[in-house]
């Protein structure tokens, strides 16, 4: 009897071990809606989290330092305008077909066609052809430094897949397969798309025949929600139903939960967030009333705001235009301050007298955050004599006023990041005078010196050259104060004990790319 009940305890043992064994490890996660999955539409946080996993692009950023390290391409070759990548010929799309050069011509040429996400990064493309079937050489119009790091947003699509599901259209390509893209997954990434709700949730689960290794403790499914309330994703986490949060929870309540025991994850040095001041509408069109501005920002007490344990703040101190880490920024020591006799100074210089006008200070909407730095930023204006209100916008009607200097507030606050990791990303769409009446450029800057260093940026052939060009363009929109860089963006998430995401808690990991942090094979589940 004693040697049955062994055995019975014996089996029953072996039995859980294969259950623990067979267990599903799932990794849930939130962001805002809405999740776009159309690769060549594809632009924001959401949608970013879904091409990084879902499609592969032909260069990495490299992890825990500056430059790209190959991916889809082997190795590449520049002449000058002319890039040439060598292609792995080990790389199956998630349907099963292999992935050859025409998948990466057929990719760029869906990108520029339907013109829409981030295809303005490939407007100088003037060619790309498949020389062989892993060989793939692309011309541009005339020299662009940055377009290496403009591929980690190509995401490489199954040409035969869409080609066999095209919708209703005009002319050879139809729609280019937009209506599928937008409901399934085409790519070749680790991670495949079992369920699309833009609204709702995306669930994607481990592609078996990925070209890489995965690791066992990778998550077997993912589910990505969308739009959740911040209370819910607080209750969902203390019952051990959510892993990690989106980055817009109020940091009150990120607080919270830190305090509950569990852990900050990070991820930063791609961008800032700004108070743009526009420069085509009075007072704002005298530099001196613009510096007044800028010197009266308390910076410090900005920072306050978003703090969510000693030493970890949802930005860290700016140190000018340009983001710490990119060429061009100035060192992490020479942080930006409040000099409240300098701000006084400069009013006395404005053309305008601050007793004739009141400053719109604008807030958006759906970041509920930023109306405590337009109550911040209201007091510090008090204190040298200019007048302002606060008004809240929603975002669908600031980009449509944004359009026309008139209809722009005088004072508007953005997130603004580089999509690429390079600070041409960040800086041409917020400063050059092309630019103006994009959601980014709330200033209607139109600057003839801004424009000219932003040209030499992206046409440098020199490390050397890009660091002299934007060191330069830092000193001339300090100089002139379009806006007020209220501090280096870095994004803060709160995750569960138990997950492991090495790219947001080692900076060696990091990436330096929005939501590449995310790339789901590299996240462990206990």
């Amino acid at each position: 009897m004693l040697k049955l009940t062994r055995l019975v305890a014996v089996v029953a043992a072996l039995a859980a071990l294969s259950t623990a064994a067979l267990a599903e490890r799932v990794l849930r996660v939130d962001e805002v809606a809405v999740g776009e999955l159309d690769p060549a539409k594809a632009s924001d946080y959401a949608d970013s989290m879904l091409m990084f996993n879902v499609y592969d692009t032909l260069v990495l950023p490299r992890q825990g330092g500056p430059g790209h390290v190959p991916h889809l391409a082997e190795s590449w070759e520049q002449s000058g305008n002319d890039y040439t990548f060598k292609l792995r010929s080990d790389v199956k799309f998630q349907s099963g077909n292999s992935m050859t050069a025409e998948d990466v011509v057929f990719s760029m040429e869906r990108m520029q066609t339907i013109g829409q996400g981030l295809s303005f990064l490939f407007v100088d493309v003037e060619s790309i052809e498949a020389l062989d079937a892993h060989t793939v050489r692309i011309s541009l119009s005339r020299p662009y430094a940055p377009f290496l790091s403009s591929l980690v947003r190509l995401p490489i699509v199954d040409k035969a897949l869409v080609m066999a599901n095209l919708g209703e259209g005009e002319g050879e390509m139809k729609d280019w397969g937009q209506a599928y893209l937008s409901a399934n997954g085409g790519g070749s990434g680790a991670y495949m798309v079992e369920s699309h709700n833009p609204q709702d949730e995306t669930v994607m689960v481990k592609n078996p025949g990925y070209f890489l290794p995965i690791s066992d403790m990778a998550p077997d499914r993912v589910r990505l929600r969308y739009g959740l309330e911040a209370a819910t994703v607080r209750t969902l986490v203390a019952q051990g139903e959510h892993d990690i949060t989106s980055q817009w929870l109020p940091p009150e309540v990120k607080r919270a939960l830190v305090s509950d025991g569990n852990q900050i994850l990070t991820e930063g040095g791609t961008g800032s967030f700004y108070f743009k001041l526009n420069s085509q509408k009075a007072p704002f069109d005298d530099v001196h009333c613009r510096l007044a501005v800028a010197n009266a920002y308390d910076y410090t007490s900005g920072l306050k705001l978003v703090e969510i344990a000693e030493g970890v703040a949802e930005g860290t101190p700016s140190t000018g235009a340009i983001s710490v880490g990119m060429f061009g920024a100035n060192p992490a020591d020479q942080t930006l301050s409040r000099d409240l006799d300098g701000a006084k100074a400069h009013l006395a210089q404005c053309m305008h007298d601050p007793a004739d006008f009141s400053i719109e200070i604008s807030w958006i909407a759906e970041v509920p955050v930023e109306e405590r730095f337009a109550l911040l930023l209201q007091a510090n204006l008090a204190e040298i004599g200019i007048k302002s209100s606060i008004t809240k916008i929603p975002w669908a009607v600031f980009s449509s006023n944004v359009e026309s200097a008139e209809n722009t507030p005088h004072v508007s606050q953005l997130f603004v990041t580089a999509v690429t990791g390079d600070p041409d990303t960040l800086l041409w769409g917020q400063y050059h005078s092309t630019a103006a009446g994009t959601w980014q450029s709330a200033e209607h800057l139109n600057d003839s010196e801004v424009d000219s260093l932003l040209e030499a940026g992206r046409t440098a052939t020199t490390d050397e050259g890009r660091e002299e060009a934007y060191a330069a363009l830092n000193q001339r929109l300090q100089a002139i104060a379009a806006s007020v860089y209220v501090f280096d963006r870095q994004t803060v998430f709160v995750g569960r004990p138990g997950i492991n995401v090495p790219a947001l808690s080692d900076p060696e990991m990091a990436f330096g790319l929005d939501s590449m942090g995310f790339a789901f094979r590299l996240i462990e589940v206990e």
